[in-house]
């Protein structure tokens, strides 16, 4: 009787131990930081889906200017409808990379690893590719995907400032998107397609 008491007590205190291992293991998949699986995919390159391309300014906050591209030369002295401050945005991915090209120019915004904001005409270095953060205050930020903590910055009089030099929270590396003075921004209405059982596809209708 006592080595079946013993049997009973040691079996008992297995099955609590298990049971103990399953809730360490399900409080520690409640707790998986998924900030970083989400940074991660940031960063990945996407060369499947379609690259969206748009045109529009960068207001700085600091400089009252906005963002020029004038060759190799970078500054934030453009003002409202300045055609070396109109620049086209490529979306690189679903995470909010970009490159950022003049239009006037063909040059791209880039890094160097000096943290120095230059002109290439070849955008094609990661040097050229930024992450567009979208801050509490509605303001944008651009760090470089190349050498975090690095952002796209300017002084009071429009001048750039170096990447180490940067931080998120600086009102020097905040920015606003605006269109170009005139133009606005071009979207198709939304449209309703009634589907009745007899449909088999939906054909596209000719714009009237």
């Amino acid at each position: 009787m006592y080595y079946s008491l013993l049997s009973a007590c040691t079996c008992l205190c297995l099955h609590f131990l298990l049971l103990c291992i399953q809730v360490q293991m399900f409080v520690a998949e409640e707790n998986v930081d998924f900030r970083i699986h989400v940074e991660n995919q940031t960063r990945a390159r996407d060369d499947v889906s379609r690259k969206q391309l748009r045109l529009y300014q960068l207001y700085s906050r600091t400089s009252g200017k906005h963002i020029q591209v004038l060759g190799r030369r970078i500054s934030a002295k453009g003002e409202d409808g300045d055609k070396y401050a109109q620049l086209l945005v490529e979306t690189d991915t679903f995470g909010s990379q970009v490159r950022i090209k003049g239009k006037e120019t063909d040059f791209y915004l880039c890094m160097n690893r000096k943290g120095k904001l230059v002109g290439k005409p070849d955008g094609t270095s990661k040097e050229c590719v930024f992450i567009e953060k979208v801050l509490e205050n509605n303001y944008t930020a651009l760090m470089s995907a190349k050498y975090t903590g690095w952002y796209v910055g300017f002084t009071k009089k429009g001048r750039p400032r170096k990447g180490p030099k940067t931080r998120e929270n600086q009102q020097d590396v905040h920015f606003m998107k605006r269109y170009p003075k005139g133009q606005v921004e071009l979207q198709k209405p939304f449209k309703y397609t009634t589907v009745t059982k007899r449909t088999r596809r939906i054909r596209p209708t000719n714009p009237s």
